[in-house]
């Protein structure tokens, strides 16, 4: 592992832009088992760590800058897992402001077509 996001090596206040696409709990393992990699954490734990990321981005951002986070949702047994918002509420607890949701259309992955014809 080369660094990790719950403890930079930065200074505090010392960052104007934080573009992070963290993984995605458990869905696309990341590693075959580094230690600490979040990627292999179930959703909970995952969320967990989260709040300790959003504190360390928090600490070393510029006041009056941005930190965008590109993330999205995941489903478990056809349920949808909210794993953006609540990674969203955990940046807010961290002191972060919401400036704006984007939503991106996804193409190409299973569920696509699915969606797209039955949104229809």
């Amino acid at each position: 592992m080369l660094g990790d996001a719950r403890k930079l090596k930065l200074s505090d206040d010392s960052i104007d832009l934080i573009c992070t696409h963290p993984p995605y709990a458990d869905i696309i393992n990341y590693s075959d088992g580094i230690d600490g990699d979040l990627s292999l954490l179930s959703i909970k734990p995952f969320l967990a760590e989260m709040g300790i990321v959003a504190a360390e981005c928090y600490r070393i951002l510029k006041k009056d800058k941005f930190c965008a986070i590109l993330m999205c949702d995941t489903r478990k047994k056809g349920m949808v897992q909210p794993l953006a918002f609540e990674t969203m509420k955990l940046f807010e607890l961290a002191g972060f402001k919401l400036k704006e949701i984007i939503i991106k259309e996804q193409h190409n992955c299973k569920a696509t077509g699915y969606w797209k014809t039955n949104s229809i």
